[in-house]
């Protein structure tokens, strides 16, 4: 017995899970390229390859698109990993954290990030992209804390000081990033951390 039409559009990976994901991610490129504010349904539709009647059934609302393929991305975004060494899940996080701000989906959401939109939808998501990330980093903080590794510090602080250069360099700079200098960031930040605790 062969699916009708609508129980394959409904199962999990199939053309309707393709379809949100191209538009997902079409929404992702044209943030990047235009700004939250600076791009239409027609856009999105003709980047997807689907008829624009998709993108409408599916989000109504724009604000409503742009926060959900936010969210989507910073979920894929540089995960950091509890490996039981500290060192080498920060350096980890910062390579990742490159290679997205690199790529045009990256730089989309560091966008977001930094502006202050008018829309309350997109300015929800952007708190929660932000909610999450520092709570990713307060986990892992706090168990090495927990085993040794790290006296007690705020991990909000030690995301800006190991994040802050990795932004200034390929976000702003746009120049290379490589394993060597996440190691190096790395480094001097828990160094100093280390430092500031035992003085």
């Amino acid at each position: 017995m062969t699916d009708s039409p609508r129980q394959v559009a409904q199962r999990p990976g199939g053309r309707t899970a393709r379809v949100r994901a191209q538009i997902l991610d079409a929404t992702v490129r044209l943030v990047a390229r235009h700004g939250i504010a600076g791009f239409r349904y027609e856009e999105v539709a003709e980047l997807a390859g689907v008829h624009k009647m998709s993108v409408y059934r599916n989000w109504p609302d724009r604000d409503l698109l742009v926060g959900e393929a936010l969210l989507v991305l910073a979920e894929e975004m540089a995960p950091l990993a509890d490996t039981g060494d500290l060192r080498r899940d920060l350096v980890d996080f910062l390579v990742a954290m490159a290679t997205s701000l690199a790529d045009p989906r990256g730089r989309a959401l560091v966008h977001a990030l930094q502006s202050t939109p008018d829309s309350p939808e997109v300015r929800r998501t952007v708190d929660v992209v932000i909610a999450r990330r520092v709570s990713l980093v307060r986990r892992r903080v706090d168990s090495a804390v927990g085993h040794g590794e790290l006296p007690p510090v705020d991990a909000h602080f030690l995301a800006d000081l190991l994040s802050g250069p990795v932004h200034l360099k390929v976000g702003r700079d746009q120049r290379p990033f490589d394993r060597a200098d996440a190691e190096r960031i790395t480094d001097v930040v828990l160094a100093g951390v280390r430092a500031t605790a035992s003085a």
